[in-house]
């Protein structure tokens, strides 16, 4: 489990309350609930803590890539070598 720096901790705010954040194994965890009344938990991937709410980080993970949805698209002027 890597470990988030205090140095970090201490400028790290949870994005739904504003609250700071502390870390419980895997995780960061808001110091203040939200409007649910429970505490919002965010998880830490590759030592990166993952700043977005459960329910966006759900919905961003599921979403289909724009990116790489479409096979490249070239005009022939562009493909064609110009000699």
């Amino acid at each position: 489990m890597p470990k988030i720096s205090p140095a970090l901790l201490s400028i790290l705010r949870c994005p739904v309350t504003g609250s700071s954040l502390v870390q419980e194994g895997d995780e960061l965890v808001s110091t203040t609930a939200g409007e649910s009344g429970k505490k919002t938990r965010y998880a830490i991937e590759d030592g990166i803590p993952l700043l977005l709410p459960p329910e966006l980080l759900a919905a961003a993970t599921n979403a289909p890539s724009d990116q790489h949805d479409h096979a490249p698209t070239h005009s022939k002027e562009a493909a064609t070598p110009k000699g």
